[in-house]
Protein backbone atom coordinates (compact mmCIF):
# COMPACT_ATOMS: atom_id res chain seq x y z
CA UNK A 1 0.00 0.00 0.00
CA UNK A 2 3.40 2.10 0.80
CA UNK A 3 3.93 1.58 -2.85
CA UNK A 4 0.62 2.25 -4.40
CA UNK A 5 0.36 5.84 -2.40
CA UNK A 6 3.45 7.39 -3.12
CA UNK A 7 3.24 6.39 -6.91
CA UNK A 8 -0.18 7.75 -6.56
CA UNK A 9 0.62 10.93 -4.87
CA UNK A 10 -1.31 10.52 -1.77
CA UNK A 11 -0.34 9.25 1.70
CA UNK A 12 -1.20 6.14 2.76
CA UNK A 13 -3.91 7.59 4.85
CA UNK A 14 -5.58 9.55 2.30
CA UNK A 15 -5.81 6.03 0.38
CA UNK A 16 -6.83 3.92 3.05
CA UNK A 17 -9.85 6.88 3.32
CA UNK A 18 -10.94 6.23 0.03
CA UNK A 19 -10.52 2.85 -0.56
CA UNK A 20 -10.27 1.40 3.13
CA UNK A 21 -7.75 -1.31 2.03
CA UNK A 22 -5.92 -3.34 -0.48
CA UNK A 23 -9.02 -5.31 -1.26
CA UNK A 24 -11.27 -2.51 -1.57
CA UNK A 25 -8.19 -0.91 -4.05
CA UNK A 26 -7.71 -3.78 -6.03
CA UNK A 27 -11.70 -4.40 -6.75
CA UNK A 28 -11.48 -0.54 -7.43
CA UNK A 29 -8.97 -1.20 -9.93
CA UNK A 30 -10.70 -4.38 -11.58
CA UNK A 31 -14.34 -2.45 -12.10
CA UNK A 32 -12.64 0.59 -13.32
CA UNK A 33 -10.72 -1.73 -16.07
CA UNK A 34 -14.16 -3.71 -16.29
CA UNK A 35 -15.49 -0.70 -17.62
CA UNK A 36 -12.57 0.59 -20.05
CA UNK A 37 -12.74 -2.88 -21.66
CA UNK A 38 -16.65 -2.28 -21.93
CA UNK A 39 -15.85 0.99 -23.90
CA UNK A 40 -13.14 -0.69 -26.29
CA UNK A 41 -16.01 -2.69 -27.44
CA UNK A 42 -18.46 -0.07 -27.72
CA UNK A 43 -16.15 2.26 -29.44
CA UNK A 44 -15.13 -0.73 -31.82
CA UNK A 45 -19.04 -1.09 -32.51
CA UNK A 46 -19.36 2.04 -33.29
CA UNK A 47 -16.87 2.60 -35.32
CA UNK A 48 -17.95 -0.70 -37.42
CA UNK A 49 -21.40 0.47 -37.45
CA UNK A 50 -23.57 -2.80 -38.52
CA UNK A 51 -20.56 -4.73 -39.91
CA UNK A 52 -20.30 -7.04 -37.65
CA UNK A 53 -17.07 -9.14 -38.83
CA UNK A 54 -15.14 -6.00 -38.36
CA UNK A 55 -16.34 -5.51 -35.26
CA UNK A 56 -15.73 -9.22 -34.07
CA UNK A 57 -12.19 -8.72 -35.59
CA UNK A 58 -11.41 -5.44 -33.93
CA UNK A 59 -12.79 -7.48 -30.59
CA UNK A 60 -10.54 -10.21 -31.05
CA UNK A 61 -7.42 -8.23 -31.93
CA UNK A 62 -8.10 -6.37 -28.07
CA UNK A 63 -8.75 -9.75 -26.52
CA UNK A 64 -5.27 -10.63 -27.99
CA UNK A 65 -3.66 -7.38 -26.68
CA UNK A 66 -4.97 -8.50 -23.20
CA UNK A 67 -3.49 -11.70 -23.33
CA UNK A 68 -0.20 -10.46 -25.10
CA UNK A 69 0.43 -7.27 -23.24
CA UNK A 70 -1.20 -6.95 -20.09
CA UNK A 71 0.53 -9.97 -18.78
CA UNK A 72 0.05 -9.23 -14.91
CA UNK A 73 -3.37 -8.19 -14.60
CA UNK A 74 -4.93 -11.87 -15.73
CA UNK A 75 -2.63 -13.56 -12.68
CA UNK A 76 -3.28 -11.03 -10.45
CA UNK A 77 -7.07 -11.51 -11.31
CA UNK A 78 -7.14 -14.77 -11.00
CA UNK A 79 -5.33 -14.95 -7.51
CA UNK A 80 -7.75 -12.35 -5.92
CA UNK A 81 -10.44 -15.15 -7.76
CA UNK A 82 -8.77 -17.49 -5.51
CA UNK A 83 -8.36 -15.39 -2.39
CA UNK A 84 -12.50 -14.07 -2.91
CA UNK A 85 -13.45 -17.91 -3.13
CA UNK A 86 -11.95 -18.71 0.32
CA UNK A 87 -13.33 -15.77 1.75
CA UNK A 88 -17.55 -15.58 1.58
CA UNK A 89 -17.35 -11.65 2.57
CA UNK A 90 -14.95 -10.85 -0.32
CA UNK A 91 -16.73 -12.59 -2.87
CA UNK A 92 -19.78 -10.58 -2.00
CA UNK A 93 -18.10 -7.52 -2.59
CA UNK A 94 -16.62 -8.65 -5.30
CA UNK A 95 -19.90 -9.83 -7.26
CA UNK A 96 -20.85 -6.19 -5.84
CA UNK A 97 -17.70 -4.31 -7.36
CA UNK A 98 -18.30 -6.20 -10.66
CA UNK A 99 -21.27 -5.34 -10.94
CA UNK A 100 -21.61 -2.16 -12.94
CA UNK A 101 -18.98 -3.14 -15.44
CA UNK A 102 -21.13 -6.40 -15.84
CA UNK A 103 -23.68 -3.95 -16.19
CA UNK A 104 -22.32 -2.33 -18.77
CA UNK A 105 -21.40 -5.66 -20.97
CA UNK A 106 -25.23 -6.56 -20.74
CA UNK A 107 -26.24 -3.28 -22.18
CA UNK A 108 -23.56 -3.60 -25.20
CA UNK A 109 -24.16 -6.73 -25.64
CA UNK A 110 -27.95 -6.06 -25.93
CA UNK A 111 -27.97 -3.25 -28.29
CA UNK A 112 -25.38 -5.90 -30.55
CA UNK A 113 -28.14 -8.51 -30.30
CA UNK A 114 -31.09 -5.70 -31.17
CA UNK A 115 -29.23 -4.56 -34.20
CA UNK A 116 -29.30 -8.39 -35.35
CA UNK A 117 -33.04 -8.76 -34.86
CA UNK A 118 -32.47 -11.08 -31.68
CA UNK A 119 -34.08 -11.31 -28.42
CA UNK A 120 -32.01 -9.19 -25.84
CA UNK A 121 -30.13 -11.85 -23.22
CA UNK A 122 -28.94 -10.48 -20.03
CA UNK A 123 -27.32 -13.68 -19.54
CA UNK A 124 -25.32 -13.57 -22.59
CA UNK A 125 -23.09 -11.15 -20.61
CA UNK A 126 -21.89 -13.51 -18.15
CA UNK A 127 -21.11 -16.11 -21.31
CA UNK A 128 -19.23 -13.27 -22.79
CA UNK A 129 -17.15 -12.63 -20.02
CA UNK A 130 -16.44 -16.26 -19.19
CA UNK A 131 -15.38 -16.41 -22.84
CA UNK A 132 -12.99 -13.77 -23.04
CA UNK A 133 -11.63 -14.39 -19.19
CA UNK A 134 -10.59 -18.05 -20.65
CA UNK A 135 -9.72 -17.04 -23.86
CA UNK A 136 -7.08 -15.00 -22.29
CA UNK A 137 -6.04 -17.60 -20.44
CA UNK A 138 -5.60 -20.16 -22.91
CA UNK A 139 -3.85 -17.90 -25.41
CA UNK A 140 -1.16 -17.34 -22.77
CA UNK A 141 -0.94 -20.85 -22.44
CA UNK A 142 -0.80 -21.53 -25.91
CA UNK A 143 -0.97 -18.72 -27.85
CA UNK A 144 -1.48 -20.42 -31.26
CA UNK A 145 -4.86 -22.12 -30.19
CA UNK A 146 -6.22 -18.87 -30.01
CA UNK A 147 -5.70 -16.81 -32.93
CA UNK A 148 -6.50 -13.72 -33.26
CA UNK A 149 -9.82 -13.84 -34.97
CA UNK A 150 -10.88 -16.79 -32.48
CA UNK A 151 -12.92 -14.02 -30.04
CA UNK A 152 -14.69 -12.32 -32.62
CA UNK A 153 -15.68 -15.93 -33.96
CA UNK A 154 -16.83 -16.66 -31.30
CA UNK A 155 -19.15 -13.72 -30.52
CA UNK A 156 -20.50 -14.27 -33.76
CA UNK A 157 -21.51 -18.02 -33.21
CA UNK A 158 -22.84 -17.07 -30.03
CA UNK A 159 -25.06 -14.05 -30.81
CA UNK A 160 -26.64 -15.89 -33.99
CA UNK A 161 -27.71 -18.79 -31.99
CA UNK A 162 -29.27 -16.27 -29.65
CA UNK A 163 -31.32 -14.96 -33.06
CA UNK A 164 -31.96 -18.87 -33.73
CA UNK A 165 -33.18 -20.14 -30.63
CA UNK A 166 -35.49 -16.86 -30.57
CA UNK A 167 -36.89 -17.80 -34.48
CA UNK A 168 -36.87 -21.86 -33.79
CA UNK A 169 -38.88 -20.46 -30.57
CA UNK A 170 -41.25 -18.32 -33.04
CA UNK A 171 -42.36 -21.19 -35.09
CA UNK A 172 -43.20 -23.90 -32.16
Amino acid sequence: MEEIAESAGFSIGALYSNFGGKEALFLALMAERGLGRVAEATHARERHGADTGETAAELGCLLVHTADKDTDFAPLQAEFWLYAVRNPRVLDTMATALREPHQALEGLIGSWLAERGAPPEVSAASVVAALSQGLVRQRRIDPDSVPEELFGQALIWLFTGIGRGASATDQD
